[in-house]
């Protein structure tokens, strides 16, 4: 990266923010993964559905989920471990799968080919998937090229509180890249993204493409979290971090 120009990190949520779930089979390989991992370690037949979880990481939907179908917190907790781990072998077993139900957003293509042109800029995630999946998602849509290599982030699979997400993703990125940042940034479309991106100290972008709206956005600010509608608009978000598209 030129020393001449401030060093930026850009990490985005993934459901919500870069894809959406669409139709009858949304986000399904996802979803077959958490009911495989639930009847595989617990013989439970279940669904997320059964619980709200949407900006949650995904040890969190786990252990919600069984809570939901009787399963103790602390039984479902001690055997995460053995859940994600069954979830991860459904994903990449049925990997050719991923694209079923789920679509890119508008914008998100061209915001990403502006971003990743740019030599002071790195892209990562900060997602509630797990790692694996994560990228299996990103690489199945088209995504993951845009990427900064070696691919880095802060993921479910790293602790189940999204807060501390988005200060594992800047310290894997700092490892890579010398010199750090001058601006980290955080994009996600749930009120928990908001709050781990102040958490970790990055500024927060929200995007009005999930299920909240700019109010619900703005209320889990601090004050200092900028609201978009989406990621159509690629000039407008790289004004925002003082580029050009």
């Amino acid at each position: 990266m030129g020393s001449e120009k401030k060093s930026i990190l850009v990490t985005f949520d993934v459901d919500g923010t870069l894809i959406q779930s669409i139709g009858s089979a949304s986000n399904r390989l996802h979803r077959r993964a958490f009911t495989h991992a639930f009847n595989q370690v617990f013989g439970v037949e279940g669904t997320i559905d059964a619980v709200q979880h949407h900006g949650q990481t995904d040890p969190l939907i786990l252990v919600n989920t069984l809570v939901h179908y009787g399963i103790p917190s602390d039984v479902a907790t001690e055997k995460l471990p053995d859940l994600k781990s069954k979830m991860i072998e459904y994903a990449k077993e049925h990997a050719k799968d991923i694209r079923e139900g789920l679509q890119v957003l508008p914008g998100v293509v061209s915001l990403l080919e502006s971003l990743s042109s740019k030599e002071n800029v790195a892209i990562g995630l900060v997602t509630g998937n797990l790692e694996d999946i994560a990228w299996l998602k990103m690489e199945g849509l088209g995504l993951r090229k845009y990427f900064t290599v070696p691919n880095f982030g802060g993921f479910g699979s790293d602790h189940t509180d999204r807060g501390h997400l988005v200060k594992i993703a800047a310290e894997r990125a700092e490892k890579q890249i010398a010199g750090g940042f001058n601006l980290r940034v955080h994009v996600g479309d749930t009120p928990n993204d908001i709050r781990a991106a102040e958490f970790g100290g990055a500024l927060a972008i929200g995007v009005c493409t999930g299920i909240f709206s700019k109010e619900d956005l703005e209320s889990a600010s601090t004050g200092k979290a900028v609201i978009l509608a989406g990621l159509a608009d690629d000039k407008a978000f790289m004004s925002l971090l003082g580029l050009e598209s």
